[in-house]
């Protein structure tokens, strides 16, 4: 009868989730959540617990080996231990190759993003100097009398553009948007803004990856076998160079 009653279908009882208006307090708790996080809760309090009283135990004059290769600092452990000497040679090679490897994936990233940017993003106005457009005449009499729009063929609305100027003929085919307030340009600059932000961060970003890439890619290397001689030392978060002994290439 076991079996029977499990093949019958029963109501499924679903626990009510986040109101609509409290969604803005996050995802509502359920019980089991509160049980896993109780526990969690329980088991971090009794490990505490643990430590004090091995710290109420133990002997102060008590003396560890471990106690010659550490030392404390203001009343805080220091441990002196080098992890890396457990490592050979090889290991950290191949560890070094791994970071590697991960630098440039996120170098490519980057760039690859502060190309997207980019696209959608018209350079009009360069740090330090202005757009122009220079014209040549023969005399000051044409530069008294010169008339931009007139001469580039356009509206003089736009005929102090020292870009996208538009030719009367196209004007009669193209419809340009209609003049924006000033909060929706406001907007727009504050977008613009973050974008060039956004632009610069990950270009800096893929830079600074660069010459950490370089760095890890040296250190790689004067790590392989064969003589080399420093040349230069580091400077300016440039890594040092260094010359190898030619080799005769079988």
């Amino acid at each position: 009868m076991s079996s029977l009653r499990n093949v019958v279908k029963r109501r499924e009882h679903k626990e009510r989730g986040q109101l609509r208006e409290r969604k803005k307090l996050g995802l509502l708790e359920k019980h089991k959540d509160y049980v896993k996080r109780a526990r969690d809760y329980n088991k971090k309090q009794d490990h505490l617990k643990a430590l004090a009283v091995k710290a109420a135990f133990r002997n102060p004059d008590e003396f560890y080996f471990r106690m010659n290769s550490t030392r404390t600092e203001d009343g805080v452990h220091v441990s002196t231990h080098n992890h890396h000497k457990q490592l050979s040679a090889e290991a950290l090679k191949v560890l070094k190759t791994q970071d590697l490897a991960y630098l440039h994936m996120k170098r490519a990233v980057d760039l690859r993003k502060a190309e997207k940017l980019n696209e959608g993003l018209h350079f009009i106005d360069a740090a330090g100097k202005d757009n122009k457009h220079v014209v040549f005449v023969d005399s000051k009499d044409e530069v008294e009398s010169f008339d931009v729009a007139k001469h580039f063929d356009t509206v003089p609305e736009i005929a102090d553009r020292a870009f996208n100027r538009l030719r009367k003929d196209t004007l009669k085919t193209v419809s340009l948007p209609a003049v924006q307030d000033k909060k929706t340009l406001k907007k727009l600059g504050i977008e613009r803004d973050a974008v060039y932000r956004e632009l610069n961060d990950r270009l800096q970003r893929a830079s600074t990856i660069d010459r950490m890439r370089a760095k890890l890619d040296l250190e790689r290397k004067v790590q392989a076998k064969g003589k080399k001689m420093k040349i230069k030392d580091a400077e300016d978060g440039q890594p040092a160079v260094y010359r190898w002994k030619k080799q005769r290439q079988k």
